[in-house]
């Protein structure tokens, strides 16, 4: 266990993909810990980052051990490629300096994600809702543990979705038998909003 997102517990370096892995997640829990102890006054403390066997984040819930399993939820793997790049320029520093004569021009992944954001608003919103965060429950549910008690925490990296998107499909959810106590959905990336519990 570990609380470096930039080093294995034997202190040997991550690579970058890892990383970003890693900072993401440490981002999630600290937003799902801080909601969930304004929302149940309960203390939620201690961030540490296990290695594969274990879920991806450990932490005390009320003093008692709590494992947390982090998944993001976007609309396109597009999606997903565009918000890695842009936490990869913010950890490494490299965004330059913009003026307001700065002409920005999208690159041809960013196209491809505005192209797609304009056919969806043609589909069911909904439907693609559902698809996609049963897909990351299917997903989980097939994993095993070595944990006696965790939580799959969901973070909503897409600007498509909104709080009340979540609340009109949650009963549509299936949940297939699964190894989570329970199952959390952060309705907004920032950590702005009341986590929504799933199951």
């Amino acid at each position: 266990m570990t609380s470096d997102i930039h080093h294995y517990d034997n202190g040997k370096p991550l690579n970058r993909s890892e990383s970003i892995k890693r900072q993401l997640e440490r981002d999630a829990a600290k937003h799902f810990l801080r909601l969930y102890e304004q929302a149940h006054n309960t203390p939620m403390r201690n961030i540490w980052h296990n290695e594969p066997a274990k879920p991806d984040i450990s932490c005390h819930l009320d003093g008692e051990p709590l494992d947390l399993e982090i998944a993001h939820l976007y609309a396109s793997s597009s999606e997903a490629k565009i918000l890695t790049q842009e936490l990869i320029d913010q950890v490494q520093g490299n965004q330059k300096n913009k003026t307001s004569e700065t002409v920005l021009s999208p690159n041809d992944k960013q196209l491809e994600l505005l192209h797609y954001l304009a056919d969806l608003i043609e589909m069911d919103s909904q439907q693609r809702l559902i698809t996609a965060l049963s897909r990351i429950l299917i997903s989980k549910a097939k994993k095993s543990y070595d944990s006696h008690r965790v939580w799959l925490v969901i973070r909503n990296a897409s600007p498509l979705w909104r709080v009340e998107d979540f609340k009109r499909c949650r009963k549509h959810f299936d949940m297939p038998e699964n190894p989570f106590d329970q199952v959390w959905l952060l309705p907004d990336f920032n950590g702005s909003q009341e986590p929504i519990r799933l199951v």
